[in-house]
């Protein structure tokens, strides 16, 4: 697969805790220059990586992160206030001790409510897959479909561990139509991508596919 249209589906993330401006902007200037799919950062960012990119890639963050176990009332004021900062792309954290505990319909809701937040922005789901057994992680892509969220997405990067090849197999086999799969966490090199995209996932979030293109820019190979 031609690395352009590898880039198209990257989210190009950073969402280490002690990032600085200048490093989300580094951030904002390779995902300009490089054709992403969109910039993946904090939301306290959103605001001023809208502003400076004007329009030009699209700005993603995160909602309830990393452990998901927010109220559904506080990840919809986070979600409202990132729309409103400029950002055109969600990934929010499901609630996983909900999902333990069988609460299917109050993740469920809590889905449709943020999706209503978004409106016709992008909303995707993280469910950690880590943490989920395959029984878990075929109940979420029912839930994600029911609630009529864009994507469901493997992992935070913040688990422990993040997306495998066999989660996105399963994700293929129990989505809707309607949803699109986001692979991420882990995705370390240009092969990876590739099978990834193979296996029907529509965006990864990764920030060491644009780093290997870099590097074998300034390098040659």
């Amino acid at each position: 697969m031609d690395i352009k249209e590898i880039l198209k589906h990257v989210d190009h993330t950073l969402l280490l805790q002690g990032s600085t401006w200048e490093e989300i902007k580094q951030i904002c200037d390779d995902a300009m220059k490089y054709e992403t799919a969109s910039v993946c950062i904090a939301p306290s960012y959103v605001k001023e990586a809208a502003e400076y990119m004007n329009g030009r890639i699209p700005v993603c963050t995160v909602i309830g992160f990393p452990n998901g176990y927010m109220t559904t009332v506080a990840k919809e004021f986070e979600t409202k206030d990132a729309l409103a900062n400029g950002a055109s792309e969600i990934d929010m954290v499901i609630n996983i001790g909900w999902l333990k505990d069988k609460k299917y319909d109050l993740i469920e809701n809590e889905i449709k409510i943020l999706k209503a937040a978004c409106g016709d922005k992008i909303l995707k789901v993280i469910i950690e897959t880590c943490f989920l057994t395959d029984e878990e992680k075929i109940k979420m892509c029912e839930i994600v479909t029911s609630a009529g969220a864009d994507y469901i997405k493997t992992s935070t990067g913040f688990g422990g561990a993040g997306a495998t090849f066999a989660d996105i197999e399963l994700f293929a086999k129990h989505i809707g139509p309607n949803v699109k799969m986001k692979a991420a966490g882990e995705i370390s090199s240009i092969d990876d991508a590739e099978k990834f995209l193979a296996l029907g996932a529509d965006r990864l979030g990764t920030s060491r596919i644009v780093k290997i293109v870099k590097n074998e820019e300034a390098t040659g190979y």
